[in-house]
């Protein structure tokens, strides 16, 4: 399914996301992330060994939810799945992109051997406050 506008809206705009993976035992795992857009699907990026990135390996359904950072009440939730992974040299392109978004420079951790991936997201169904 086509992403809403308002969740296009938030994941291009500089708002944090909560990402939320199955752990192996079925366990929910959530987190903070930056999040991004490419109009159709939502772009989180992360590196290879992170537990989301292993977690949607093995089941690549997903939940993004990304709120309005001057705004609680106004927020996306994506629920799908994981389409596609991205890695170098684009992730590696993307992650300063985001950081740009986000801090205004280029991403200055550090990035492990195995460099950055993007998770590519297909949204199945979305839900925003105006639904």
């Amino acid at each position: 399914m086509p992403l809403d506008p308002e969740a296009v809206r938030l994941a291009k705009g500089a708002n944090f996301a909560t990402v939320v993976t199955l752990m192996p035992n079925g366990q929910p795992q959530a987190l903070l992330t930056w999040v991004d857009t490419d109009g159709d699907h939502i772009l989180v990026n992360t590196e290879p060994v992170r537990q989301r990135a292993r977690n949607v390996k093995r089941d690549p359904r997903i939940t993004v939810l990304v709120v309005a950072k001057d705004n609680p009440w106004d927020w996306a939730e994506i629920r799908g799945r994981v389409v596609e992974t991205i890695g170098e040299p684009r992730a590696r392109e993307h992650i300063d992109e985001l950081s740009q978004k986000y801090l205004g420079k280029k991403y200055e951790n550090p990035i492990g051997p195995e460099g950055r991936i993007m998770l590519v997201i297909a949204a199945d169904k979305v839900n925003t406050p105006k639904r």
